[in-house]
């Protein structure tokens, strides 16, 4: 390994080959073993792969084959897994789509993509779409997200709006099929085209083949020690790239079943924890906030899970502590991105995450199997232990590059490795700590300032729930620092009191001069905070 270079030691499980492969083995060693639970619903493995047939049936009769980008803008129901594996038959690109996007945002998304087919729930936005309708787009599928539950449940999803017309993507289902012959993607084939979330500029897609995702799910299955038929909550929002890896992908490789909600609610989830009895989970720190958030919940609800992981944003040692203490469960973290399929480095099983002995800051982890990480100077020298710079990640499942953003791919990637955009350093001893954006640091009075290691301070305070700082704009200093907190319900606490809580605990140019309050911090689709958004109200009152 070269100066800096920190690998994986854990061997990758299994073969590897395409998505639809890993699908394929499933249904065919267990046929009658559940893979989809949707509220009071089960839909085995052989009833999956006669259902994906009969999509896979009718987006051919649309024309799709390989290489053409089928879009799916739904939550996290039946439809979308049924759509993704329908596609991948038809050798064809399934591109998720945010269903909080706006039409704008979505024609935007699928001009860009050439998406052929778009397939979205009853009741979406897409007449808007017809003054800009995208030239490839052949076909607008709707589906109905409540149908295949057997008792609705109004708290997730509205009954049907009255008066919808046309076909079900689910309709006449009976004989469609026939006479369907799937087509064989090739490992190096692009299985998913998904966009970046956009947090720090225009969202652009990543090409991620199905090697990408084999690799991946190999990987992270290895770190979980699941057993095959292992049941995993889908937490993390299946149009997010943490979602269809850790909930789609990795239930197919251990030929497990997948509990769906549709959108997140905590009470919801709950609801679900006692009736499916799920062995995992994975999704942001916001979503465990919220099941802390909870008053009725206790351990027991929680008992079956043998693995709860997060990540997206190192997560605060305080809350981490709290979900522990409440329901006996050690949240362990991971770090990875759009650009590696997901998590690509994780807390060892076998320990606690390593926390900084200054900072307070949580470590991420260390490196999966097959994955090696870099830590580089402004000039791409790679860094030794314990020096700050950005962050570089290769291995099997990096993203080969950004659809037809050449410019991007020469910007993004760095002999073999993605630059991340993220600041961060490794230890001795190989542990990955993350700092911060590359483009979030504040520059107060010329002292560079980390938002995380602020936002880790002011979790600490029993009345945080949430924490986002932001830079504004500052005569004197250049930038000031300004923090937006979101309060528990019940927590009594005001702007003075949390800035002298800070005092006690960080050097003064790193104090919020300001402290703003709401009820929630606007977040990205797959929970993180969206700091930019926060940066354009953080000037002065």
């Amino acid at each position: 390994m070269t100066k800096g270079q920190h690998r994986g030691r854990d061997e990758p499980a299994g073969e590897l080959d395409t998505a639809l492969t890993l699908f394929r083995r499933a249904a065919q060693r267990c046929p009658d073993q559940p893979l989809l639970l949707y509220f009071d619903r089960s839909i085995a493995y052989s009833t999956a792969d006669e259902m994906s047939d009969d999509i896979g049936a009718l987006l051919r009769a649309h024309g799709i084959g390989r290489g053409d980008r089928v879009a799916v803008q739904l939550q996290s129901v039946p439809q979308l897994v049924l759509t993704l594996v329908a596609a991948w038959k038809l050798g064809a690109i399934a591109v998720p789509v945010n269903p909080m996007y706006t039409a704008s945002e979505l024609g935007a998304l699928l001009r860009d993509a050439e998406a052929s087919v778009l397939v979205v729930a009853f009741g979406a936005h897409t007449r808007s779409l017809d003054t800009e309708w995208p030239p490839s787009l052949r076909a607008v599928l709707q589906t109905d997200e409540s149908r295949l539950q057997s008792r609705l449940d109004e708290r997730v999803l509205p009954p049907p709006a009255h008066g919808q017309h046309g076909p079900d993507l689910l309709d006449d289902a009976d004989g469609r099929q026939r006479g369907f012959v799937a087509d064989t993607p090739r490992p190096d084939d692009p299985a998913l085209l998904c966009y970046t979330s956009g947090s720090s500029g225009v969202p652009k897609g990543a090409l991620i083949t199905h090697h990408n995702l084999t690799a991946a799910a190999a990987a992270f299955a290895a770190w979980t020690r699941l057993p095959e038929g292992a049941r995993t909550y889908a937490l993390a929002p299946l149009f997010h790239i943490s979602g269809l890896l850790c909930a789609v992908t990795m239930p197919f490789y251990l030929a497990g079943s997948i509990v769906l909600n549709s959108r997140f609610r905590a009470d919801v989830a709950l609801d679900a924890f006692r009736e499916h009895r799920p062995d995992f989970m994975a999704g942001p720190i916001t979503a465990y906030n919220a099941l802390l958030a909870q008053p009725s919940a206790a351990s027991p609800e929680l008992s079956s899970f043998r693995l709860l992981a997060t990540g997206g944003a190192p997560p605060p040692m305080a809350v981490l502590r709290q979900f522990d203490d409440r329901f006996g469960h050690r949240i362990r973290n991971g770090y990875g991105l759009t650009e590696t399929t997901g998590p690509c480095v994780c807390v060892p099983l076998d320990c606690d995450a390593r926390v900084d002995g200054v900072s307070g800051a949580v470590s991420v982890g260390k490196p999966l199997a097959d994955t090696t990480v870099l830590v580089l100077d402004d000039t791409g020298t790679p860094l030794g232990p314990d020096t700050i710079g950005e962050i570089a990640i290769a291995g099997p499942q990096v993203v080969p590059g950004y659809w037809r953003c050449h410019g991007e791919d020469a910007q993004a990637f760095w002999n073999g490795h993605i630059l991340t955009g993220d600041i961060g350093y490794v230890d001795a001893d190989g542990w990955l700590f993350v700092v911060d954006r590359k483009k979030d640091m504040i520059n107060a009075s010329g002292f560079k300032v980390s938002p995380r290691e602020v936002e880790d301070v002011l979790y600490a305070h029993p009345a945080v729930r949430e924490a986002a700082v932001v830079p504004a704009p500052d005569a004197y200093r250049g930038e000031t620092v300004v923090a937006w907190v979101s309060p528990y319900a019940d927590a009594v606490v005001n702007a003075q009191e949390l800035i002298d809580f800070c005092r006690t605990r960080l050097a003064a140019y790193k104090c919020p001069r300001t402290v703003r309050f709401s009820r929630d911090l606007p977040k990205t689709e797959s929970g993180k905070i969206l700091r930019r958004q926060l940066v354009r109200s953080a000037g002065p009152e």
